[in-house]
């Protein structure tokens, strides 16, 4: 049985990731920052709540230990939870704006691979899949014919593009764990107002085909539904 952790899956992409791996024959282990919708949302699923904030190092430790003494190893770990952060026009944008969102899109993802590698060690297959974003693209956000190009939100886009070259670069240094990056793609979800014309089950497409990749698998790269995304 393979045991996976998703990160802010209480809604969106991570539950939809979550309800498609429970369906394909996984452990699925829902985390989520507020208990009462994580409970909700895995006692809907069919999985285990388990508590995380990837902004605070105590939580993230916590979860790790929680899922250690539960299930005892982590085959696939799915960093998803993210924010959009400040709307305000970019010369309103401050440090602290950033910092917001960098602690959660990127270093939350340091944070929970640094707790949850010991446990994807001992799996015979560790996966990592980061939620990335085409936003995050340099090849996207200057091609006119897509819509990422339309778009300007200096703190979103720069952390993804931050997390697509950290997954490629701890692909190189932990070559033990797959590691790769997934583009939803322009879904519509609640971090842009359900405005994407993609269902949840299409953004999630890459996340799932990722999350269920075997021993002789990928890693390092960077998918969307499509196949690989050039950045």
């Amino acid at each position: 049985m393979t045991t996976t952790f998703i990160t802010g899956a209480n809604k969106s992409l991570g539950y939809e990731t979550a309800r498609r791996l429970v369906e394909a024959g996984h452990t699925v282990l829902v985390g989520a920052r507020d208990p009462q919708r994580g409970r909700a949302a895995a006692d809907a699923l069919g999985a285990r709540f388990v508590q995380i904030d990837v902004t605070d190092d105590a939580s993230v430790a916590a979860a790790a230990a929680d899922v250690a003494a539960h299930e005892g190893t982590v085959d696939v770990l799915v960093n998803n939870a993210g924010v959009a952060g400040s709307h305000a026009p970019a010369d309103e944008l401050t440090a602290a704006d950033l910092h917001a969102v960098y602690d959660t899109n990127v270093a939350g993802v340091v944070r929970v691979t640094h707790a949850f590698l010991p446990l994807l060690r001992r799996s015979a297959n560790p996966v990592v899949v980061n939620v990335s974003s085409g936003l995050g693209s340099f090849a996207a956000t200057h091609d006119p014919d897509r819509v990422e190009s339309s778009l300007a939100a200096p703190l979103y886009t720069s952390s993804k593009a931050a997390l697509t070259m950290l997954t490629t670069q701890y692909a190189k240094a932990l070559p033990d764990v797959k590691f790769n990056a997934a583009d939803p793609g322009y879904t519509a979800t609640d971090l842009n107002g359900h405005s994407g014309p993609q269902t949840v089950t299409e953004g999630t497409d890459a996340i799932v085909e990722l999350a269920t990749i075997g021993p002789d698998g990928p890693t390092g790269q960077f998918r969307d539904r499509s196949g690989t995304v050039a950045w």
